[in-house]
């Protein structure tokens, strides 16, 4: 694994994103809302398979942190100034993952779990818009030990900005907390997104533990409205 000399780390729920057109009756069948962004239960796990047996099924790297810091490194240009840290399983989807990160240019620096599969996310494409169903499977089990490995412990301290969705606030807070303590006794920057209003009503005490280190919060119209509405603040 090449030295790390760049500027900016992520860390996230990897996932591999099985992607299909479906219709307004097909997110009905599974109680999925138009435009969301939701964790799978026992309910969705059929839908998996179903999206796979579809014409058109597309498979794409994906989780939110990860998606953002392939984004980041291609505007950078210059390859090995991203890296990236989460939870993948050993199997074909894993390495898959692996493959399309190293060809992007971002250092991943994945924890890899032999006993679960790596996390897919269902993307239904419906009238222009995107629900996502979250199967975190290997995605959910990244532990706080992962930074102690050489290569972890490189990468957090040479990168001077860190990134992190929402969403892993679901996985490991005690691992996003150890890296953002660093970032602020070392003057860094941290930024954090809300990611989706579930976040913010389902987990409000792990974003309230990350939100005191966050230099930026990033967040859209809904997820401010699901703040505000936590907390008491009326709108203006």
């Amino acid at each position: 694994m090449p030295e790390f000399t760049g500027c900016l780390m992520g860390m996230g729920n990897p996932l591999l994103d099985i992607s299909n057109e479906v219709n307004k009756e097909m997110l009905e069948k599974y109680d999925v809302k138009l435009d969301s962004a939701i964790l799978a239960e026992e309910k969705h796990m059929p839908i998996y398979p179903e999206l796979v047996a579809m014409d058109g099924v597309q498979y794409i790297a994906g989780g939110a942190t990860q998606n953002s810091i392939r984004v980041a490194q291609w505007m950078i240009g210059e390859a090995g100034q991203t890296a990236y840290m989460g939870c993948i399983g050993k199997d074909s989807f894993g390495k898959q993952l692996k493959d399309c990160a190293t060809k992007d240019g971002v250092l991943a620096h994945y924890m890899e779990d032999e006993t679960t599969p790596t996390g897919t996310c269902a993307v239904l494409v419906c009238e222009g818009e995107r629900s996502l169903i979250a199967n975190l499977a290997a995605a959910n089990n990244f532990k706080e030990t992962h930074l102690e490995t050489d290569k972890a412990k490189e990468i957090v301290s040479s990168a001077s900005i860190y990134y992190s969705a929402g969403f892993f606030l679901t996985v490991s807070v005690e691992s996003l907390l150890t890296v953002t303590k660093q970032a602020a006794d070392a003057n860094k920057i941290f930024c954090l997104n809300f990611s989706a209003p579930f976040i913010i009503d389902f987990f409000a005490d792990q974003v309230a533990a990350a939100l005191p280190y966050a230099d930026y919060v990033f967040c859209n119209e809904s997820e401010a409205e699901a703040y505000g509405k936590k907390h008491g603040i009326a709108a203006s």
